[in-house]
């Protein structure tokens, strides 16, 4: 089958086409054909080798986090799903490969695509939408009447948790460029910050939950901006000692990450808030539940722009510009 690999790791200039065996499957898995895959920096850490510590892959390997399709076989033990259905998934970290013709997939990690989408839409959630869903309903647990700040409201997760967080009866702000400021506010935003202008830790005050999708200097001034007891939950900060043992980690680098989190750990104490990592895992189940939303129109999807499979490489350059509103997809087949 046709794919996009990597050999080695580097930032740029390494992602190429190749040749590859169809994936095996195993009784508990469904062998899928990709119609569409979406892009996603996660992509772009898993290529330059950043997250090589904690995602110790196989070189070569193939590039792709979320995707949309159809079912071509069902393992024995599979009880949900059946050829011809048309589904979408988060792959389990540990066998991505979505920049792909086929991949196999646990059933666990699967779930109806939602009727109203089409593929390129469908192939847009998965990632973005179970990372939203397990900050903000798992981790934050996220109630009617609360304060929630999210950082990049016009990227992918941003894009969707803006809408989850007004679902769930959120007051929400978020930070954009100018440029963004209407469309956000369509999204749900009820206060839009510019983040060029204007510096949001002093002008927000007493937030229940802050989502972080930037890190760095972001990261550490959003404490200011929870009150005690709030949570501050990210994705791009360094990884915490409750992810290393959660992961199952050596201790030489449950120790590395207890170091790399000690600073914004003892900052978010010192605030009384909580600092919580997140790394999303694949789940069908939420799936489901975010497909409902789709159905009744809480969720609107947000695609920016559509590649063709041989352009995944310049698809994963595009995102790596930072310009896309919304989401980047790859469309693999018709």
């Amino acid at each position: 089958m046709k794919a996009f690999i990597i050999d080695r790791y580097e930032s740029s200039n390494v992602v190429h086409a190749s040749e590859m065996p169809e994936p095996e499957l195993r009784e508990d898995d469904v062998l899928v054909q990709i119609h569409a895959a979406s892009v996603n920096p996660l992509d772009l850490k898993i290529r330059s080798g950043a997250l090589k510590l904690i995602l110790p892959y196989r070189l070569p390997l193939i590039l792709g986090n979320d995707l949309a399709g159809v079912v071509v076989r069902a393992g024995a033990r599979v009880r949900r799903f059946k050829p011809g259905d048309e589904v979408y998934t988060r792959p389990e970290q540990e066998r991505i490969g979505a920049f792909a013709e086929y991949i196999a997939v646990s059933e666990n990690a699967l779930a109806l695509k939602p009727k109203a989408l089409n593929m390129e839409d469908a192939a847009s959630i998965p990632l973005v939408g179970l990372t939203g869903w397990q900050a903000l309903v798992e981790k934050a647990n996220l109630k009617k009447g609360q304060k929630v700040l999210i950082h990049a409201g016009s990227g992918g997760v941003g894009t969707f948790a803006i809408q989850l967080a007004k679902h769930l009866g959120a007051y929400v702000a978020t930070t954009t460029s100018a440029a963004n400021y209407d469309w956000v506010k369509r999204l749900g935003a009820d206060v839009v910050i510019d983040y060029k202008k204007t510096d949001f830790e002093a002008v927000l005050h007493d937030y229940d939950v802050v989502l972080d999708t930037q890190g760095g200097a972001t990261l550490m001034k959003s404490v200011r901006v929870l009150k005690p007891g709030g949570k501050l939950i990210s994705i791009s900060g360094p990884p915490d000692p409750d992810f290393a043992r959660a992961i199952g980690a050596a201790w030489f680098v449950r120790m590395a990450m207890g170091m790399l989190s000690y600073r914004i750990r003892k900052l978010a104490k010192r605030h009384q808030v909580s600092y919580v990592f997140l790394f999303m895992r694949a789940d069908g189940e939420q799936l489901r539940h975010i497909a409902e939303l789709i159905g009744t129109g809480a969720i609107c999807t947000v695609v920016d722009k559509i590649f063709p499979f041989a352009s995944t490489p310049e698809a994963l350059d595009y995102v790596e510009t930072g310009r896309a509103k919304g989401k980047v997809v790859v469309k693999v087949s018709a």
